[in-house]
């Protein structure tokens, strides 16, 4: 009577090699994530810059709003940004907004949890400088611009 089957030895080289395959796979696929969020928060502020200089030169007098919520689709038709951007968190990323004075604002964006949703942060002003920090420190005005 002959059976058919793998051996014990078979089954595990198979669960070697795969395992030794994901050993290699993952990290990448962590770091192409990683990379994914960055950009996503580098856009976001890109887009809040443009919506929030847009909002300004809207108002009579001209004026920056008091929040981010302000741009989105509850309280702005037509709205500036999308709703996620409009609750300050996107992407692993966490944008706060504060308003200097009618014609100055901060932005600064930060992961929110360094080293694994992201390992830089923004700053944003109203010229329109985008800086950023490699630290834990938040990026701000004196941080070098980014290129």
């Amino acid at each position: 009577m002959r059976t058919r089957g793998f051996t014990l030895v078979e089954v595990m080289i198979v669960v070697t090699i795969i395992a030794l395959l994901s050993a290699i796979a993952i990290p990448n696929i962590l770091r192409s994530r990683h990379n994914a969020n960055e950009s996503a928060a580098l856009q976001s502020l890109r887009t809040l810059s443009t919506a929030l200089e847009a909002y300004r030169t809207n108002q009579t007098p001209p004026g920056f709003p008091r929040g981010l919520a302000q741009l989105g689709p509850a309280l702005s038709d037509p709205p500036y940004i999308d709703p996620v951007l409009a609750g300050g968190v996107k992407q692993g990323y966490r944008f706060q907004y504060n308003v200097v004075s009618r014609d100055r604002f901060f932005l600064f964006v930060q992961p929110t949890a360094f080293g694994v949703t992201g390992s830089r942060s923004f700053f944003v002003d109203e010229t329109g400088v985008i800086r950023v920090s490699t630290t834990r420190a938040r990026a701000d005005a004196s941080s070098p611009a980014l290129e």
